[in-house]
């Protein structure tokens, strides 16, 4: 992942970035589950589930696949795009989590992998939680990450990238 941020022209992020269905999920904002889920209101399941642990919660709930279907298939055009989608999307989640929260708690998780279909299309996923003292981390070893590329991203990460 350090590779692909580093070659990947990711400055003047903003709101244009990001697919349209993903910018309302940013304006909606943030709210607290019954169990103290730190959550995107607008993923919020109508019925709340039982999860293991509030990371489980916050993950599950939060997680998506980036829009992706638009962008060109192949990897030169695509990875891009899908770069600067995903950390615009990262980047305003974690503006409004500040805001909501009045702290940089909330962390991001976004990765890139190949699809396991037969165009085996780059695609992504993005996550956030909230890192607790008694709960594992989300990803352990996130540096051994084999089978994808995987960034942890805080919102002072973003100041690189607005």
């Amino acid at each position: 992942m350090r590779e692909i941020l580093r070659t990947t022209e990711i400055t003047n992020l903003s709101d244009q970035d990001i697919p349209p269905m993903f910018r309302e999920v940013v304006e909606r904002g943030w709210s607290v589950t019954a169990a103290g889920g730190r959550v995107l209101t607008d993923l919020r399941p109508e019925t709340s589930g039982t999860y293991v642990d509030r990371l489980a919660e916050e993950t599950t709930i939060n997680g998506r696949g980036m829009t992706d279907y638009d962008l060109p298939a192949t990897p030169d055009e695509r990875t891009p795009l899908l770069v600067r989608r995903c950390l615009a999307y990262v980047c305003a989640c974690l503006g409004k989590a500040q805001e909501e929260f009045r702290d940089t708690q909330v962390k991001a998780y976004f990765s890139l992998s190949f699809a396991d279909t037969e165009e085996a299309l780059l695609t992504s996923n993005v996550t956030f939680c909230t890192p607790l003292p008694d709960v594992r981390p989300y990803i352990p070893n996130l540096e051994t990450v084999t089978d994808a590329a995987v960034a942890e991203i805080s919102l002072e990460d973003c100041s690189a990238w607005s």
